[in-house]
């Protein structure tokens, strides 16, 4: 009664071994609807069944299929499904692996399209793979980081949480250099997947418009959707070098259509011809990002200065105040040794000043109000093995250079 694929070869997705049986999904978790939608969106035929029960799949270019049950209504439906995921893990087909990884984690997929000429037979296009992959991260990254706050540079702001926003992000191979696809979990990483599609679509629209006027203004008005230095220059990343790129984003059947995006997004296409307007972009961008006033918390890692007297400079590994994980600072010589004093008992400073876009918020300027900050003992132990493990700095700072 029963038909389904069984295949002695295997798939492999992420460089990882085929999954067992018993890291299939649960097929008592499986919602037959949405193992059809992932099947009809990564390409898979449907044709009817039996008595209209269920449907045979087969894969693109395939000939054999497997059975998924229309329902979890009919007696049989567990054991159909069953036998789908089982056929799922020992087909050979590229996609087969790609639906079980959604199913096991209900997942965003973003997938990337690069226009780029055939290697010769046989071989592998892994120069434009890295490529694809590194883009591909790049515009992640430019997702998580708007997800964190709206700005048209980001530099070295917020990457710390936005990098770790992407850690359940899973990533498949990128054969020849061409097509690449990421998983991104709805929990929680569906922020960043609606955000990106609000960005692209907005880059897009800023650079027709400014193909067509010479204008810039609309890529101002982009940054409340999302759009950045980071993310016109992981586009430039993505279309160089080949013939043109596209993004597509499907949403997960499990979790459905979020407020205010269509439930079939169309995909953004990119072209040689828009890199020069993503390029001004981003120089634009660059230079127009203010500078930033803040009340820094951070402890002291390295001091420098070119004798024993006079100013010098700092650096703070950030604990409270701002979204960057070091800064450097310019003081004088009595807020420099004020900083020395506390760095030598392993306390932290707090210190006012402009957080610098020029160099990417490294850098704080006007710096004032230097003063040692009390914090507890078990804060004070970790500070002080800190200046332990740094200890040639500070004696490099004490002795000059």
């Amino acid at each position: 009664m029963h038909e389904s694929v069984s295949r002695p070869d295997s798939v492999r997705l992420h460089g990882e071994a085929p999954a067992p049986s018993s890291s299939l999904p649960d097929p008592a978790r499986v919602d037959p609807a949405v193992l059809g939608a992932l099947l009809a969106r990564h390409g898979w035929q449907r044709r009817g069944g039996s008595g209209g029960s269920y449907s045979r799949w087969t894969p693109p270019g395939g000939t054999a299929g497997l059975l998924v049950p229309h329902t979890r209504t009919f007696p049989d439906s567990e054991d159909l499904l069953s036998e789908a995921l089982t056929s799922l893990a020992r087909s050979a087909t590229p996609s087969a692996r790609e639906v079980l990884v959604a199913l096991a984690v209900p997942s965003d997929e973003i997938r990337w399209w690069r226009e780029v000429p055939e290697p010769p037979a046989g071989a592998a296009d892994w120069l434009g793979a890295e490529q694809l992959h590194g883009a591909a991260r790049q515009i992640l990254l430019a997702g998580a980081l708007a997800v964190r706050g709206r700005a048209g540079y980001h530099g070295a702001r917020r990457r710390r949480r936005a990098l770790a926003a992407l850690g359940p992000v899973l990533i498949g191979p990128a054969p020849g250099g061409r097509t690449l696809t990421a998983f991104v979990p709805v929990a929680p990483g569906r922020p960043v997947a609606v955000r990106l599609h609000h960005a692209l679509h907005a880059t897009r629209e800023a650079v027709d418009y400014q193909r067509a006027t010479g204008g810039m203004e609309a890529f101002d008005n982009a940054v409340a959707a999302g759009v950045s230095r980071e993310l016109t220059e992981a586009l430039v990343a993505l279309v160089r070098g080949s013939e043109g790129a596209a993004i597509a984003l499907d949403w997960a059947p499990a979790a459905g259509t979020p407020d205010g995006c269509p439930a079939r997004p169309e995909p953004v296409e990119f072209t040689p011809g828009d890199l020069p307007a993503l390029r001004r972009a981003g120089a634009r961008y660059l230079r127009d990002e203010p500078a930033v006033t803040v009340r820094i918390t951070g402890a002291v890692v390295r001091l420098r200065r070119s004798g024993p007297r006079g100013a010098g400079i700092v650096r703070l590994r950030v604990l409270a105040g701002a979204e960057v994980p070091h800064v450097r600072i310019e003081l004088d010589e009595e807020a420099y040794r004020i900083a020395g004093q506390a760095h030598l008992v392993g306390l932290p400073v707090r210190v006012e000043g402009r957080l610098e876009s020029r160099g990417g918020f490294r850098r704080l300027t006007g710096a004032s109000q230097v003063v040692p900050v009390q914090v507890d003992d078990e804060e004070r132990d970790r500070l002080m093995k800190s200046l332990q493990e740094n200890v040639d700095s500070f004696e490099e700072a004490c002795a000059g250079e």
